[in-house]
């Protein structure tokens, strides 16, 4: 009522939509004492987008800050996507800050901001590079790090997913693959960030792999 008369008033709604991810969160596939549960191809499917979804995102100088498992979500094709960008930060790549403000996941923080609460590019880096070792291996096997060999857990990851490719496929085509991957994890997962690599380098040495492998299954099909 305005003045005794009957007025509409209209009021706006803000609504956010978001796309419905039929594969749910990552999390639900993960085991503590085993890979990933999907297949090879499938979990390495996983591990490339997330990848080039941190490589878009760093390109664009966002930092996410908070990446883990449930925050990684899967469509119907097990396609991965990176969601709750809640504390995320946009800041120049070649700039280290430093917050008094708690922020990611315990597990997937990395030393440096724990130690004297620093970030950079590199704070991503390692998150990332604790997630491919659960894919690859099982939540306990990051844990293992600090008390056995990498090369031995190299070499258990890669003898694992071998034995579980040979009811499959052929394992030779895969197995650089698996190797690269679970060497760059390691690479990731430094306590010294300078010696863990940009998402954009990680991304070009999928690449290359990439093709090697494509080159080698063709050759095989030649073959047979």
């Amino acid at each position: 009522m305005h003045n005794g008369q009957y007025v509409f008033a209209h009021e706006p709604v803000r609504i956010l939509c978001f796309e419905y991810l039929h594969g749910g969160n990552l999390e639900s596939y993960l085991s503590d004492e085993e890979p990933c549960s999907p297949d090879w191809q499938t979990c390495y499917k996983i591990v490339k987008g997330l990848c080039e979804g941190l490589n878009y995102l760093h390109n664009g100088h966002i930092y996410h800050l908070d990446i883990k498992p449930t925050n990684i979500l899967l469509d119907t094709n097990m396609m991965s996507k990176i969601g709750d960008f809640g504390i995320s930060r946009i800041f120049p790549s070649t700039q280290t800050i430093t917050t008094a403000t708690m922020m990611g996941t315990m597990g997937y923080i990395p030393p440096e901001f724990i130690k004297k609460q620093e970030i950079s590019p590199k704070y991503d880096v390692f998150s990332l590079g604790v997630i491919i070792i659960n894919i690859m291996a099982g939540r306990q096997s990051y844990y293992d790090c600090g008390i056995v060999p990498s090369e031995m857990i190299i070499e258990h990851v890669c003898d694992k997913w071998q034995r579980r490719l040979h009811s499959t496929m052929s394992p030779q085509t895969w197995q650089e693959v698996i190797e690269t991957c679970i060497r760059i994890a390691f690479r990731c997962v430094e306590d010294d960030r300078q010696k863990r690599p940009l998402i954009r380098e990680i991304v070009d040495e999928l690449n290359r792999i990439d093709i090697k492998t494509m080159s080698l299954t063709y050759e095989v099909l030649k073959i047979l």
